[in-house]
């Protein structure tokens, strides 16, 4: 990397416990064919059955994952934060796009084109392992997501969402954040749940001093509490 900026966002990128962890020659591959992409709030990273454009990286801001059907509902599945790594499926099956990503609040990404990692991958076969481990753990997360869905109760559900995301979907190596940038909305479409019915949650979660409540975030006050909510009784 040679913008300045990129050097100063070089602790925060190997924070990520993915990009840490794979052999540093492919971590500077990575790095030196990266390119700023700048989004503004709302713009269109790529879409739903777009071609194969590379893998991305947040740096600033973040990126909203999901899908909207023909009716306009919208399935949120995750939004992706600094300094979380995505875009690895169509890069291992070479297949459009499987979801649309926008950017949520001004944002910074980085961009590895499609092109640079063939490149990389055809000089570097060994280095395939490593995108296959980034994209087995997404693959964890949904089994995850799928089972809670059809098992817990929305309050166990909302919970572990949170502490999934404090934990930055189990990318972040330093401990869990007190403080997350999620809406409620953007919650209720995360669990596929009403606003309503996770105003409420939320709420009780607060009466409880697990967490405090203000506009676009949510602090969390107490993990202890937070992981009972998660777990309920039998």
């Amino acid at each position: 990397m040679t913008d300045e900026r990129m050097q100063a966002w070089r602790p925060l990128i190997l924070s990520g416990r993915w990009f840490q962890e794979i052999p540093e020659e492919l971590r500077a591959r990575l790095l030196d064919a990266a390119v700023v992409r700048r989004l503004s709030s709302g713009q269109r990273l790529f879409s739903r059955g777009d071609r194969p454009c590379g893998l991305y990286c947040v740096v600033e801001g973040a990126v909203r994952i999901s899908g909207v059907s023909e009716s306009g509902k919208e399935a949120l599945l995750m939004l992706m934060e600094p300094p979380n790594w995505f875009g690895e499926i169509s890069l291992i099956d070479g297949q459009p796009r499987t979801h649309d990503a926008v950017a949520e609040g001004a944002t910074r990404v980085l961009q590895v084109p499609q092109a640079a990692l063939k490149t990389m991958l055809a000089q570097e076969p060994r280095y395939w392992r490593d995108f296959a481990l980034l994209m087995s753990h997404k693959l964890r997360l949904m089994f995850i997501a799928l089972e809670e869905l059809s098992l817990l109760p929305a309050p166990a559900r909302l919970a572990r969402r949170l502490l999934m995301i404090a934990e930055g979907y189990g990318n972040l190596h330093e401990g869990p954040r007190r403080v997350i940038d999620v809406s409620q909305e953007q919650l209720a479409l995360m669990l596929a749940i009403s606003r309503q019915t996770t105003n409420q949650i939320l709420k009780e979660l607060e009466a409880r001093g697990a967490v405090r409540l203000t506009y676009g975030k949510i602090e969390l006050l107490s993990l202890e509490k937070l992981r009972d909510a998660a777990s309920p009784s039998p």
